[in-house]
């Protein structure tokens, strides 16, 4: 029986380095050993594919939702659980939202910031608590952090804004936090 449910943002590529494949693959692994459900981009391409495909060799239930328009491009990955095409990416961002107790973002582009952003400005106008981590596997994310401390720094966000994240830098310790998050 599945407890909780992840939202997992990621690429629907590789990236450069084999690491980020390694984490997307342990991220679906440890959702399966956990009995957590997954949910993400039904993709079968990228750090996506990794994800649901390491899921589904562990046994786990996997719920993948995609727009129409990306069927091709993201391979629509419909042999999850539960499929779920949507019209928009809007509709994408929240049937994947609204079908999860936490969101974990693993290294991505700019749909993955998309996705990140737009949970995060929700948590920040109180619309959600659930909790957001960006997974830093080899600095990543230090970036984005950088850019986020310039926000506070310049008076565009409250210091505050920092608190609604957390950056685990290893599966294993990015599962420690969502158990902590989730009990």
């Amino acid at each position: 029986m599945t407890t909780h449910s992840i939202c997992v943002f990621c690429g629907a590529r590789d990236g450069v380095k084999p690491a980020y494949r390694a984490a997307a693959t342990a991220t679906g692994q440890m959702l399966a050993d956990q009995g957590w459900r997954l949910v993400y981009g039904a993709g079968d391409v990228g750090l996506m594919g990794a994800v649901a495909r390491a899921a589904q060799a562990g046994g786990g239930d996997t719920f993948g939702v995609i727009p129409v328009h990306l069927l091709k491009a993201e391979v629509g990955k419909s042999d999850l659980t539960r499929f779920v095409v949507t019209e928009n990416m809007h509709e994408r961002k929240k049937v994947m939202f609204m079908n999860c107790d936490a969101i974990v973002v693993l290294p991505g582009g700019a749909g993955s910031l998309d996705e990140f952003f737009e949970v995060l400005t929700w948590r920040q106008l109180g619309l959600h608590e659930k909790p957001i981590f960006l997974l830093n596997i080899d600095g990543y994310w230090d970036p984005l952090m950088q850019l986020m401390n310039h926000t506070i720094a310049e008076g565009f966000a409250s210091a505050t804004l920092k608190d609604y994240i957390r950056m685990p830098t290893s599966v294993p310790e990015l599962t420690k936090n969502l158990h902590a998050a989730l009990e």
